[in-house]
C-alpha cells in the first residue's frame, strides 16, 4: 500500500461521541422533510468538489436508489450548462457550492438570496446543515481514508454497481 492509501485510524471509532453528534445532524437532516432526491444531488455535489471518492461513491448509490436518473447525476458537475435541474435544485447546489468553498466565495449575498427565496428562512437553514453535515462526512472520509467501492445503498440493492462502484 502505498503512502498516499496507507490505512489510517478509523476516527469514528476513535471518538464515539463526536461520530454521534455529526450522525444526530445527518438524522435531522434526513428527517427535515426537504426533497430527498435534493439530499443527495447536494451531497453528490459537495463530495464532488471535496474530491471524495467515498461519498460520492455512496450518494450516487443512494440517488439512483431513490429514483436519480443517470443523465442528471452525469451532468451534476456541469449543472450550470444543463436543463436537467429546476430553479429550486440550482440555487441549492450554488449555495453547496459557495458554502463547500467559502475561504474563495465567501458566500455572496446573490447566492445565499437566491436560495432564500426558493426555500424559506426554515428550509434555508435545513440546507445550510445538509451542506455543513456533507463537508464535514466528506473531511473525515478523507482523513480516514475511508474505503472505495463497496458500499450498497440502504434504499435498495439495485443501486449497487459492480465491485468497483
Amino acid at each position: 500500500m502505498s503512502d498516499t492509501h496507507a490505512r489510517r485510524p478509523n476516527l469514528y471509532k476513535a471518538w464515539p461521541a463526536g461520530y454521534n453528534a455529526i450522525s444526530a445532524m445527518e438524522a435531522a437532516v434526513a428527517e427535515s422533510g426537504l426533497d430527498q432526491l435534493l439530499i443527495e444531488l447536494v451531497k453528490t455535489r459537495c463530495s464532488q468538489i471535496n474530491g471524495c471518492a467515498y461519498c460520492i461513491d455512496m450518494h450516487t448509490k443512494d440517488a439512483r436508489a431513490r429514483g436519480e436518473t443517470e443523465q442528471r447525476l452525469y451532468g451534476l458537475s456541469a449543472w450550470r450548462e444543463t436543463p436537467y435541474f429546476s430553479e429550486k435544485e440550482r440555487a441549492a447546489l450554488a449555495l453547496a457550492e459557495a458554502v463547500t468553498l467559502v475561504s474563495e466565495t465567501h458566500i455572496p449575498d446573490d447566492v445565499f438570496n437566491e436560495a432564500l427565496h426558493h426555500f424559506g428562512e426554515e428550509d434555508l437553514a435545513k440546507v445550510m446543515m445538509l451542506i455543513v453535515t456533507i463537508n464535514g462526512w466528506n473531511r473525515l472520509a478523507l482523513a480516514s481514508r475511508t474505503p472505495v467501492g463497496g458500499y450498497i445503498s440502504r434504499f435498495g440493492q439495485h443501486a449497487t454497481v459492480a465491485a468497483g462502484g
